[in-house]
């Protein structure tokens, strides 16, 4: 199955095991995924960018 290239905010907290609070406080230092806010307020995450983010991570513990 082909994974969504949009990923809805508990989709994303779901997979990288955290909680809304801290991600929006890692949000708040510029340390989180890009979001983008839909018209209607709900908030997406592109599969790249959580892609991306997640290898940044990977470097910053090696």
């Amino acid at each position: 199955m082909a994974r969504p290239d949009m990923l809805k905010l508990p989709e994303v907290l779901t997979e990288i095991k955290m909680s809304r609070a801290a991600f929006y406080r890692m949000r708040a230092r510029g340390q989180a995924p890009r979001i983008r806010k839909l018209p209607n307020g709900q908030v997406r995450v592109s599969r790249t960018d959580l892609d991306a983010w997640w290898e940044r991570c990977g470097e910053r513990v090696a």
